[in-house]
């Protein structure tokens, strides 16, 4: 593998920043609000399959206790 100087190497990471989009600031806001309400969803929804499977099991351990 060459090895390049470090003048080039500056001027290669120079080149390939030059090459990055950033993301507008509607885009990074709405990213982050779906962020957000995928999140809430997420913990909802195990919040519910935990209460079942607790109730499930607190019933069939009261039947059998």
């Amino acid at each position: 593998m060459a090895r390049t100087n470090p003048f080039q190497f500056i001027q290669q990471v120079r080149s390939e920043a030059a090459k990055i989009t950033w993301p507008s600031r509607r885009e990074v806001f709405i990213t982050t609000i779906m962020v957000f309400a995928m999140a809430s969803l997420t913990s909802v929804f195990f919040f519910l399959v935990d209460l079942l499977i607790r109730t499930g099991l607190t019933t069939i351990l009261g039947a059998f206790g």
